[in-house]
């Protein structure tokens, strides 16, 4: 065959074979991977928040995209483990800014710390306050001195003892919520314990913890749960605050709506909130209405706190000005004790839309205490 013949005929051979390729190659972009939906740490604000956030991608420096209160309990006890409780604390501190929604579950992950840290250091409670502790309301110097007065000889001394002498405010709460540990949820033997302090002030301070830890035992705590009275407090509304004597009572109407929540599983309810401040009229008879309505208030605000108008439009809800008034207290009440800067109750109340709720917030706004 001639050269030029061969040429022309491998030429029109490759041709031939090029347009075949094109004919059977898929030109068409390759269909994209379905993306994970993002996960949103707060839910709606006419909604729900998720039961559970389901699997999430770790973030790049490994922690979840969203915190749960197990995830993030173990995070810090692994760090507290491997350094110390002010690299704990001061994580905690930084994730609860960052990620409000963590402020639900804080509290009681700082209790567990202070637990921790107790028997880490053979209970030497001034090494063991020694570390900054005024994150998630102190929760962690309340764990502390729980484990201290479980673990005490002599708790109806030592009580007095561990506070002195600057005896603040948090640290007799923290007394009381150990009150409870020592006599096994018993209020009545509990409160002979508040009553050793000589003062009425700190007798109500004592109270406060010994309610809050009778409402909403530590849920690590089994043995605190198992004789949490579920039956009488299910059955009477407000149990057992109308049967306490002056002093205690209004600590006991202020912590009761913790129960009364959690019991109609409020992260899948929102509804539950103004249902709350409905029950509160079961106080009024015994003049717990009040108190039971700045409770409701502050647990909306402790649970909401990424969303303070959602929270204030609970408040609104409220048949009656007064009960209105009285739950928007309880906002600030919490939103204070939370954000300790002196700027925070102005912040809140700008974030009210709601002019009569930006009102109540406005006249509360010099309220804090140490109710957390």
């Amino acid at each position: 065959m001639q050269p030029r013949v061969f040429a022309i005929l491998t030429a029109l051979l490759l041709g031939v074979l090029g347009l075949g390729s094109v004919a059977v190659t898929d030109w068409s972009p390759a269909a994209a991977g379905t993306a994970p939906a993002a996960v949103t740490p707060g839910a709606p604000a006419t909604g729900a928040r998720p039961a559970s956030a389901g699997p999430a991608s770790a973030t790049p420096t490994g922690d979840p995209a969203v915190w749960t209160r197990s995830t993030l309990r173990n995070k810090l006890m692994a760090e507290m483990d491997a350094t110390d409780p002010g690299i704990a604390l001061a994580d905690l501190d930084k994730i609860t800014k960052e990620k409000p929604y963590t402020v639900r579950f804080c509290h009681p992950i700082a209790h567990e710390l202070g637990h921790a840290a107790v028997k880490r250091f053979n209970a030497d409670f001034q090494k063991v306050i020694s570390f900054p502790h005024e994150t998630c309301a102190a929760g962690y110097l309340h764990g502390a001195v729980e484990e201290m007065l479980n673990a005490s000889a002599q708790p109806e001394t030592d009580l007095l003892k561990l506070c002195a002498p600057k005896n603040s405010g948090p640290c007799i709460h923290g007394v009381g919520h150990g009150t409870m540990f020592v006599v096994k949820q018993d209020v009545a033997k509990a409160r002979d314990l508040c009553n050793k302090f000589p003062s009425d002030q700190n007798r109500i301070r004592c109270s406060e913890g010994l309610f809050m830890q009778l409402f909403g035992p530590d849920e690590e705590d089994e043995q605190a749960k198992a004789n949490l009275p579920a039956d009488k407090l299910a059955q009477d509304p407000l149990y057992p605050c109308k049967d306490q004597p002056a002093l205690f009572q209004s600590a006991c109407f202020f912590y009761a709506p913790t129960f009364f929540l959690s019991s109609h599983d409020y992260p899948n309810h929102p509804e539950v909130y103004a249902e709350a401040l409905k029950w509160c009229l079961n106080g009024k008879g015994s003049g717990g209405a009040v108190d039971c309505s700045r409770g409701v208030g502050s647990r909306t605000m402790k649970y909401n706190l990424d969303r303070e108008d959602w929270a204030a439009e609970q408040c609104a809800t409220a048949a009656d000005g007064w009960q209105r008034k009285a739950c928007a207290e309880g906002l600030v009440s919490y939103y204070t004790v939370n954000y300790t800067d002196g700027g925070a109750a102005g912040r809140l109340c700008s974030k009210i839309t709601n002019k009569e709720m930006q009102g109540y917030c406005r006249s509360a706004s010099g309220l804090s205490g140490s109710l957390d």
